[in-house]
């Protein structure tokens, strides 16, 4: 029965994975920028930190649309009618994804600029 349970909750899981890739504009953006993300790092020599910080951003940030988008439809099932804290809420949930959306693109430019520098300049990798 434990395995049963253990196996459904991956399916509900994919469910929620494919809902927040069919409603939400944004997760489809940071999902493409992963995959993007992590091409690059397959063709430039990263350290392996290097590598691990860049995929452990890249699951943030769809983590964060993921959260996100979960308390959007909370809210709107709690507050179907417009309520400043529903509001102040969804703004709240947007911010912080926003937040790691930011940071993780600092991060990435100072990890992948030295490469594509020395890429661009003839340097070695």
């Amino acid at each position: 029965m434990k395995n049963r349970n253990f196996f459904q909750s991956f399916i509900y899981a994919t469910k929620g994975i494919c809902a927040v890739i069919k409603s939400e504009r944004n997760f489809r953006f940071d999902l493409v920028m992963t995959i993007a993300v992590i091409i690059c790092s397959l063709i430039f020599p990263l350290l392996k930190w290097e590598r691990c910080v860049v995929y452990a951003l890249c699951a943030l940030c769809l983590f964060a649309e993921c959260t996100n988008s979960a308390i959007e439809a909370l809210v709107d099932l709690a507050s179907p009618d417009f309520h400043p804290l529903a509001g102040k809420a969804k703004d709240i949930a947007a911010g912080a994804a926003l937040i790691c959306a930011v940071f993780s693109a600092i991060i990435g430019l100072y990890i992948f600029v030295p490469y594509g520098m020395a890429l661009i300049s003839g340097g070695k990798l």
